[in-house]
């Protein structure tokens, strides 16, 4: 695909934008100024009014970006990004005990305990990579995570050590979390919009794997079974691992037996424990 940013060297733009590197490289504050091009205005398109714009720029530079490096289909993985590999936690937790904090020995032995999740999640990016490598574009599958820690960097460190390239779309939060180092940064997007967010998660995803995880990962599994459930979003399977965290946590058969959901909404989920099952679940279902 033809690259655009040709477009950023024309005068004007270059101008406008010169503008602004010079305020913020003199460290003054950007006052509102009616002569500025309105795209090369920050404190106009911060303001409340252009919200449905900046909608619509988070809409955009990922969908574009995505296109143009063939990302079509996407596995999505989430999961906690609390979760360390076995020997980065190993390592904590022996640094723990050597001090004189039991509270937060006893955290990081919990999270040490579910290590081996991060390990399972790596092989899983792993094998969606070395699937894809020989495919025609039109074929491949591409991991695709929020791009932080945890679960999400196992994700995308497999897809990497298996020399397969991976998405990440990151969010800006207060409790700021650098982005794992196995997204090429053409591929790593922040976004201020949960729904935007969301949005891209969904808009390519063939499947969706979801590790245990917190408060995030059960927003972002709610979100998808609503959609697949109320046919908002094409059938796709919706892989839940760890069958024991995932039984202990949500007790379906309930719902059902309350009646608010229905018998055949069970089927959207399927719980495994293996990262190979996982995978031959998402190829089964596609025939691949």
């Amino acid at each position: 695909m033809p690259n655009k940013t040709h477009d950023l060297h024309s005068p004007r733009l270059a101008d406008a934008w010169a503008v602004l590197q010079a305020h913020s490289h003199a460290g003054y504050q950007l006052e509102p100024d009616a002569s500025r091009l309105a795209f090369a205005d920050p404190e106009f398109l911060l303001r409340r009014e252009t919200r449905g714009i900046r909608f619509q720029l988070e809409m955009l530079k990922p969908d574009l970006e995505q296109q143009a490096h063939g990302i079509e289909n996407t596995v999505v993985v989430f999961g906690s990004a609390r979760f360390r590999s076995e020997e980065e936690s190993a390592a904590l937790l022996a640094q723990a005990e050597a001090g004189s904090d039991p509270e937060l020995t006893e955290r990081l032995r919990k999270l040490a305990r579910n290590s081996h999740y991060y390990e399972k999640a790596r092989t899983f990016g792993s094998l969606v990579a070395k699937y894809s490598e020989p495919k025609e574009p039109a074929d491949k599958l591409f991991i695709c995570t929020g791009g932080g820690p945890g679960i999400m960097q196992a994700a995308n460190r497999g897809a990497f050590e298996a020399g397969g390239i991976s998405v990440g779309l990151a969010i800006a939060l207060p409790m700021e979390e650098e982005a794992n180092p196995y997204v090429p940064p053409a591929l790593l997007f922040k976004f201020h919009y949960f729904a935007l967010r969301k949005m891209h998660f969904m808009m390519r995803a063939k499947a969706l794997v979801v590790f245990p995880g917190g408060f995030g990962t059960l927003d972002e599994l709610f979100e998808v079974v609503t959609l697949v459930q109320t046919r908002k979003a094409k059938a796709a399977p919706i892989v839940l691992f760890g069958s024991d965290y995932w039984k202990r946590l949500l007790n379906i058969d309930m719902m059902v037996e309350e009646g608010v959901i229905s018998p055949q909404d069970v089927k959207l989920l399927h719980y495994v424990d293996d990262p190979h099952v996982a995978w031959d679940l998402i190829k089964d279902f596609y025939e691949l």
